[in-house]
């Protein structure tokens, strides 16, 4: 939660990013998650943790050819903080939400700073990379599937992840193999959303690994 948010703009050219890393290294820093948009110019948002001389990284980076632009900002832990993903059924998507959603609000009253990722998808190979790329995702922390029907490679998908990253996942209670795959089983949409911002919050009392393989 101390990261350090910096926002560059750029002209493109080849080499800018291992100079910006490079910058961030020689002052200790490690980049924790970036975002890039791409154009004629470039426009780089970063947290970066572990800074040694935090007063020294903006004029160092101003300095590199072709950046036109550097400030420091807010981190986007600071801002949005653990991000709670849903995928799935646009209908169980929206349950989920609502759960979700209102469970974050009390919470984030409180000092958490928890956000809430949605989007509604078809089709297996769909579901599964949609699974699988969670992994990539800047401060995702749990997973929810949310569906009527999913297994095949969504279940390997899942397995994949929670190895990869040890990301909890949440499914409801649905036909195929995806709930044996889940770390826990939630036949209420609503309910689903609740838990899963409960389990990510320092604020509740609520341990995920205790409810394992378990379903409600």
């Amino acid at each position: 939660m101390n990261a350090l948010g910096i926002s560059l703009e750029a002209k493109d050219r080849a080499g800018l990013l291992r100079d910006v890393a490079a910058v961030v290294a020689d002052a200790g820093g490690n980049i924790e998650g970036i975002l890039l948009k791409n154009g004629p110019t470039v426009r780089l948002t970063f947290d970066i943790s572990g800074l040694t001389q935090p007063e020294l990284l903006v004029p160092r980076l101003a300095e590199i050819p072709t950046v036109t632009r550097v400030e420091s900002v807010s981190s986007a832990t600071t801002v949005f903080g653990k991000r709670v993903i849903v995928i799935g059924g646009g209908a169980q998507v929206a349950q989920v939400v609502i759960g979700a959603v209102g469970e974050a609000d009390r919470h984030n009253l409180r000092g958490e700073r928890i956000s809430v990722d949605t989007i509604a998808l078809v089709g297996e190979e769909n579901l599964a990379e949609a699974v699988r790329a969670v992994a990539r995702l800047p401060r995702a922390s749990i997973l929810v599937l949310a569906g009527s029907l999913m297994g095949g490679a969504i279940s390997t998908a899942i397995d994949q992840l929670r190895a990869e990253t040890g990301i909890p996942v949440i499914s409801l209670n649905m036909a195929g193999s995806v709930p044996a795959h889940a770390d826990l089983v939630v036949s209420d949409p609503v309910q689903a959303g609740v838990m899963a911002v409960m389990a990510i919050a320092d604020t509740a009392k609520f341990d995920i690994t205790r409810l394992k393989n378990r379903q409600f």
